[in-house]
């Protein structure tokens, strides 16, 4: 019994020690963020998953000076790498895949927030490199206004036999367009290996002159130049909260199959506010944070170990329209097959566009 209550003692003194460290160490970081003033980052902007949110309140709670630059996963790595010098960047937020290549090209910093273990094993770098904080889904976004006569799309499959413009954005530079790809492939019992059937589908489309390489935006879908985009979960659900005629829009889930994944932060190697960038992840990570992504139609990383609020979980689709999602199970396999998508991209596809 002794031992029982002494070794019950020294657990409980180990965990007050370790949260007077880590309460110190939050401290301190703050204190540091606070002395650098400024946090720089880039592919954040304010409409994406309500990355707003969290810089509104990083500058209320600790003074922060905040400037984003949109630009893709792809122009963000490349940024970090070419600025070594004198970096512009202290933050980023990219796709899945390109966690890696960051780490693989040397551009990175770690930083484990304090709720690192309720961040799923296949969700972060082991290391503390990246980790996603939120995750999306491969969705549709449907201007009903512009079927020409058509029924809006519930799958993949029936994207062949439509008449409408089915828009992607650019494969080569972003995240979401690749996934986009993988996920039509899923669907047609393809895998991280073999993305031959998502490919057929856009070349397909292609030689019907009907598909749009434009980014699908609010801007672009606005304007009427998208009928059918590919988008992820949280940006359909967030164009659609913003739009002039919202009801106009449907964003759903593909029935036959989709891809999860989702966006990491990752933190310049070369920051020159490296305490300010990990404050941020540290907040993005928070209770508060993951609940700002919520708002912006983001499904938090944490979602299983925090209550979103009612009127948050409202803005995300039904449950239900996830069944037939599945996650990237080879991680290595996708980064090899995305970096050749784009040469493959430009063959079998673009070509059928000229």
């Amino acid at each position: 019994m002794k031992h029982l209550l002494l070794a019950s003692l020294l657990g409980s003194a180990i965990a007050l020690s370790t949260s007077a460290m880590a309460a110190d160490s939050i401290k301190d970081l703050e204190a540091a963020a606070k002395t650098e003033g400024a946090v720089n980052s880039v592919g954040m902007p304010d409409d994406w998953a309500n990355w707003k949110g969290t810089w509104t309140d990083l500058t209320a709670k600790y003074g922060l000076v905040h400037m984003d630059t949109d630009m893709s996963s792809a122009q963000e790595v490349a940024k970090f790498d070419a600025e070594k010098d004198n970096a512009s960047a202290d933050i980023g937020d990219v796709g899945a895949a390109f966690g890696p290549i960051a780490v693989a090209k040397g551009v990175t910093q770690p930083y484990k927030p304090t709720t690192w273990d309720q961040v799923p094993d296949w969700a972060k770098d082991k290391d503390g490199h990246w980790a996603l904080a939120y995750t999306g889904t491969i969705a549709f976004i449907v201007n009903k206004k512009l079927l020409h006569g058509s029924e809006v799309p519930k799958s993949w499959a029936d994207l062949k036999t439509g008449k409408y413009k089915v828009t992607i954005g650019d494969v080569s530079t972003a995240a979401q367009a690749a996934n986009g790809v993988l996920a039509a492939s899923i669907a047609m019992k393809g895998d991280e290996t073999n993305i031959a059937p998502g490919l057929a589908l856009f070349t397909e489309l292609a030689k019907q002159k009907r598909l749009g390489i434009n980014n699908p935006t609010i801007q672009t879908m606005e304007k009427g130049e998208v009928e059918v985009g590919v988008v992820w979960d949280f940006n359909g659900l967030s164009y659609k909260a913003k739009m002039a005629n919202p009801d106009d829009y449907v964003v759903l889930i593909p029935s036959d199959g989709s891809v999860i994944s989702g966006y990491t932060t990752i933190i310049n190697k070369y920051a020159k506010h490296p305490n300010a960038a990990k404050l941020a992840r540290e907040y993005i990570f928070s209770d508060a944070g993951q609940i700002n992504l919520a708002n912006g139609n983001a499904r938090p990383i944490r979602a299983d170990h925090l209550k979103l609020p009612a009127e948050v979980q409202a803005k995300l689709l039904p449950n239900e329209q996830y069944k037939n999602v599945t996650p990237i199970k080879n991680a290595a396999a996708w980064e090899k097959t995305s970096k050749a998508l784009p040469q493959q991209w430009n063959e079998q596809v673009i070509v059928e566009m000229q």
